[in-house]
């Protein structure tokens, strides 16, 4: 079931509802009054296939109001204004869409979408409480452009990411990370040159953004320090930074009271010594002097926390000193990280590693032992990863 309440990013549902359909799911919309002011019952009968459920008197014989609700797998609302959180909350049946809600004894995965304001009030923080507690799925709303010229926390996920929380929640994972605080970094880092220009390396961050979802599906709280450009993931905090110093003062600060840090950023090894207040002029040859930028994974090893796992990523290639897991190991024993992530990387269109989807490794551990990951995807790959860390946790 598509719940869809009566907010202006009811326009984005429409997206989400297409993503589910052809991904071989049976969707029935069920919009509030107000959310057919937004989006009308054609537009959602079209693209489901199957009729809108309106109102508790549509088919009275069949008993919607009950029927619904009983037969989901899963129901999904998006968006989910601060109306809709505080008739969920208070157990409210006025609408066939809460009267869902009551009904269902399925996941229940609310995505929502407001003003600020109204997120922040005080209200609105005890009805998503109240419903975390019963196990509802309660996403965090986006940072990002809200109605009007207004800017914040209130915009609704994008659908890929709601997408993906609704996926996980259909193939529910353990919640062995709950009550526990991560750190992931993502991404690339930039060191600039100039304005313009920077040196940098092709990590698209996908990995760990698969990582930092993967936490949060399996009830983590979770911070991700991103260099990359990609879609917060739903439930996840979010840290831009650009630069590999910028990178490791973020994670440093957020490390500290975490219970597990994950450094799959790809942080550059160098940056410029100086980097230019205005464009440089191109010229035939161009020297530039470099200084190795901090290592960010050795500095968390030293300052790690009792019982903190820390766990790293290493993008290698083979050389004439060795192949890519004797690098592997000897960074492992050069890091002192808990589990060492190896994966190959290589010339663009290399099936792992950076900018795809997929992604081999083998993790190394500290007391020796090793486990290879077969190419597959990146969030299988994040849930090995995840499996491996609890077993460290818990051994703490």
């Amino acid at each position: 079931m598509l719940g869809v309440a009566g907010g202006i990013a009811a326009y984005k549902a429409v997206e989400l509802l297409r993503r589910l359909t052809e991904s071989g799911h049976d969707v029935t919309v069920v919009p509030t009054a107000s959310a057919l002011q937004f989006v009308g019952a054609a537009t959602w009968s079209a693209l489901s296939g199957r009729p809108v459920a309106q109102d508790v008197w549509q088919d009275v014989h069949e008993v919607p109001h009950v029927r619904l609700g009983q037969s989901a797998d899963l129901v999904v609302v998006a968006p989910a204004t601060a109306d809709l959180l505080a008739r969920a909350a208070h157990g409210l049946a006025d609408d066939l869409l809460t009267n869902v809600l009551l009904t269902a004894r399925c996941p229940v995965l609310l995505a929502p979408a407001m003003h600020t304001e109204m997120w922040e009030h005080a209200a609105t923080q005890a009805n998503v409480a109240t419903l975390r507690g019963r196990g509802v799925l309660v996403l965090e709303p986006a940072v990002g452009r809200l109605t009007g010229k207004d800017s914040g926390k209130g915009r609704l996920p994008e659908p890929d990411e709601i997408f993906a929380a609704a996926v996980d929640a259909l193939s529910p994972r353990p919640q062995d990370l709950a009550g526990r605080r991560v750190v992931v970094s993502a991404g690339g880092t930039r060191e600039h040159l100039d304005p313009v220009r920077f040196l940098g390396n092709r990590s698209s961050g996908k990995q760990g953004y698969a990582l930092a979802r993967a936490a949060a599906g399996r009830g983590a709280e979770v911070v991700l320090v991103s260099a990359a450009s990609l879609p917060a993931p739903a439930g996840v905090r979010v840290v831009p930074v650009t630069s590999a110093l910028e990178l490791r003062e973020a994670v440093l600060a957020e490390a500290g009271t975490a219970d597990a840090v994950v450094m799959a950023a790809a942080v550059a090894d160098y940056r410029p010594v100086e980097r230019l207040a205005t464009k440089r002029k191109k010229t035939d040859t161009l020297t530039v002097e470099l200084v190795q930028n901090p290592d960010v994974l050795g500095e968390l090893a030293e300052r790690r926390r009792p019982g903190q796992v820390l766990v790293g990523f290493a993008a290698e290639t083979g050389d004439a000193d060795g192949d890519v897991l004797a690098h592997g190991r000897a960074k492992l024993a050069r890091k002192g990280c808990d589990l060492l992530v190896v994966n190959e990387v290589g010339e663009p269109g290399h099936p792992t590693g950076f900018e795809g989807d997929a992604n081999a490794a083998t993790v190394l551990a500290a007391d020796g032992a090793s486990y290879a990951v077969p190419l597959t995807s990146k969030d299988t790959l994040a849930q090995v990863v995840w499996d491996l860390t609890v077993d460290r946790l818990g051994a703490r």
